[in-house]
């Protein structure tokens, strides 16, 4: 079959990573240790199913490994050669005997792969109160190392004409939701899961830091929750902040100066000598979903006293960031990787099953966020679309293997 394959190269990677630096807006094709090429498919196990890739989204993941950005300290959480995608709308062709699941039904494809999937029984204390995005084993059991589809050499990705999935890893598609909303159900789970787990008071306020597809879908989704709290969302782009005015955003701050960020929260900007000053009081909460320098230290100085900052955004080193805030003011500072399960209206619901049914309902308003559509074999011309958000105003690029 044809696949879109990325394969180890510490020398590639790091030029990768050189080449970033100077030009962060160019996919240099030529330098990525990435390759179309036609694989041999084959299952993990015998309780896999067999898929047809029908639709694939890149995912911020996929683009910074091309960049050479990921942090160093997740090697041990993938193995290559790899097929890339897990961002995946598909269709069962082939299930094993005794299966639930028939050949032609449509389904959303979640790509984690903890212990149940792993064959590991007992399963580790997270997997066990179904909080498996924190597994312990992602590098034990039955496959290789690695935490989602496209990033592991055993289990491929989407980005091919087949993939294999783990039946426990399936969620059903209804005939109403059309592949091409179905494929933003990925990057909408990754969006819902810390608004899950955060979400704020109706009297609060709350900044949503970058605005991106995560940033997009965090807006919406508070929305789409029931949330009336003061959304305040900064952007880069004139687009993106259409977008995000489009999706429920109160205010949307373009690039904000501090004392800009500062009165959109209520603070007080407090001089300083150096630093460029302080903030006094804030937003309840903040999101941040981009995982910079920039975006942490005013994400967390745009915070009152107890507040919330999560990180959203997938970052590894982040330069020089004053913590000051952190602990003057006693701040909540947390992560959130993936999805898994959460509570929503006081109901125990599994997250990325909540993103299909947000997405099928009907209101939810995904017009404009899956920007691009090509061919797999456009792969070339996919990633510079992504890679340049500002030339291209590119929100979701998505592969169609149809």
């Amino acid at each position: 079959m044809q696949a879109l394959v990325y394969y180890r190269s510490i020398t590639r990677y790091l030029l990768a990573a050189t080449l970033n630096r100077l030009w962060p807006h160019h996919f240099f094709a030529g330098v990525a240790p990435l390759k179309l090429k036609q694989v041999e498919f084959s299952l993990p196990g015998p309780d896999w199913l067999v898929l047809k890739s029908r639709m694939c989204g890149l995912c911020g993941s996929d683009l910074r490994l091309l960049k050479g950005v990921e942090s160093l300290l997740l090697e041990p959480y993938a193995s290559f050669p790899a097929v890339l995608g897990h961002e995946v709308v598909a269709e069962v062709v082939e299930a094993p005997a005794g299966s639930d699941w028939r050949p032609g039904a449509r389904v959303a494809v979640e790509p984690v792969l903890p212990c149940e999937v792993r064959g590991i029984d007992p399963p580790c204390r997270f997997c066990a109160q179904g909080q498996y995005n924190l597994c312990e084993n992602f590098t034990q059991g039955q496959l290789s190392p690695g935490t989602i589809l496209g990033f592991h050499r055993e289990a491929g990705g989407g980005l091919a004409e087949f993939l294999a999935a783990h039946p426990s890893r399936l969620v059903r598609l209804p005939d109403s939701l059309p592949d091409e909303v179905a494929v933003l159900t990925d990057s909408l789970a990754s969006a819902l899961q810390p608004v899950l787990d955060h979400f704020p008071q109706d009297q609060d306020s709350v900044v949503v830091y970058g605005a991106g597809i995560i940033g997009q879908h965090l807006v919406r989704l508070l929305r789409a929750l029931g949330s009336a709290a003061r959304i305040i969302a900064v952007a880069r782009y004139p687009f993106q902040e259409h977008l995000a005015r489009a999706g429920g955003a109160d205010l949307v701050l373009m690039d904000p100066k501090r004392a800009e960020l500062g009165q959109a929260v209520g603070a007080r900007l407090l001089s300083t000598t150096l630093g460029g000053g302080n903030l006094e009081g804030g937003a309840d909460l903040c999101f941040d979903c981009v995982g910079s320098r920039t975006s942490m230290q005013e994400g967390l100085l745009a915070l009152k006293g107890g507040g919330a900052y999560v990180l959203v955004g997938t970052a590894g080193e982040i330069g020089p960031v004053d913590f000051s805030s952190l602990w003057f003011r006693e701040l909540k500072v947390s992560g959130s990787a993936m999805y898994a399960y959460g509570t929503h209206r006081g109901q125990r619901v599994r997250t990325y099953q909540l993103a299909v049914d947000l997405l099928a309902r009907g209101d939810y308003p995904a017009q404009g966020l899956v920007s691009h559509i090509f061919p797999l074999g456009d792969y070339r011309e996919a990633f510079q679309v992504a890679f340049d958000k500002r030339y291209h105003q590119s929100v979701k690029v998505a592969f169609d293997l149809r």
